[in-house]
């Protein structure tokens, strides 16, 4: 065969292989790593971008993503320390360190997905069992994130991946335990209400009972301050009264007389008494 029929034979094997989807030659991205297996035995580890080429029919190229990947996984029931079970959506960032060993171990990027999701949900579990679903849902999340985050990268790590960060995206009850855990959360409303308000009337009676008091105190210290007023003033009226007399009996004896003769005589009275009678004395005197 001469040398032009030798160049146009390998065209026409090249162009055949073409056809036939087994192209000698195949491209790495600068986002990919690649790995040339060759009978199922790996042989090149390709992590730098370009155009390389391989043994049609004898050699594939398996590739995997370099970059940092989101795995999102579907809603899945776990079990907090004060047995309540929470409906759980959660997400992760993560990359592959290392192609050879995630194709050692699971031959496909989608095989090592499988077992990241393994991986996130088995720390999930078993740390979020450890502790009360208010601590979960309210108060220590983020801390609880990270040791799932570390505990999930260590095992990870052993197959080439590493995780950077594994988050709670959503976390609710069952739709079959949302009426009762509502009905609950209704019974300890009401119940801290009536507290509250038993609270609050043994206070208001407090309130009463002290003022209450208060105000017999004021009214009794009221009275026995305008006695003692009442009493001194009675004491000097009559010292007043005893002065005068003693000064004057007769003009004294006079003034007393002249009142009782106004008082008696008031409003049209009528009296019936003996025309002698002492109480007229002063009337018979010129």
């Amino acid at each position: 065969m001469s040398k032009q029929g030798l160049i146009i034979a390998l065209l026409v094997v090249v162009v055949g292989l073409f056809l036939l989807g087994a192209s000698p030659l195949f491209i790495v991205d600068i986002t990919q790593n690649a790995i040339v297996v060759q009978l199922g035995k790996p042989v090149r580890n390709l992590t730098d971008p370009g155009l390389y080429t391989k043994i049609p029919f004898f050699e594939e190229v398996t590739y995997f993503d370099k970059r940092l990947l989101d795995y999102d996984s579907d809603a899945q029931d776990v079990i907090t320390q004060d047995k309540k079970t929470l409906l759980l959506d959660n997400y992760a960032k993560w990359r592959i360190t290392d192609p050879l060993k995630v194709y050692q171990n699971f031959q496909s990027q989608r095989g090592a997905l499988q077992r990241l999701h393994d991986i996130i949900y088995s720390e999930l579990r078993v740390e979020l069992g450890r502790h009360d679903l208010l601590e979960i849902v309210a108060t220590g999340r983020a801390d609880l994130m990270k040791i799932v985050t570390q505990r999930a990268n260590e095992k990870a790590s052993a197959y080439g991946i590493a995780i950077q960060d594994v988050r709670i995206k959503r976390a609710d009850l069952p739709e079959q335990n949302e009426k009762a855990v509502f009905a609950r959360m209704q019974a300890e409303r009401e119940r801290q209400a009536k507290q509250y308000r038993a609270e609050g009337a043994e206070e208001a009676q407090k309130i009463r009972s002290e003022a209450e008091k208060d105000r017999e105190i004021i009214l009794a210290q009221a009275y026995k301050e305008s006695e003692e007023l009442r009493g001194a003033g009675d004491a000097k009226a009559f010292k007043v009264y005893a002065d005068a007399y003693r000064q004057d009996p007769k003009f004294f004896e006079f003034t007393r007389s002249m009142e009782a003769y106004k008082k008696a005589f008031k409003d049209k009275s009528t009296i019936v008494v003996s025309p002698d009678s002492e109480f007229f004395r002063y009337l018979k005197q010129r």
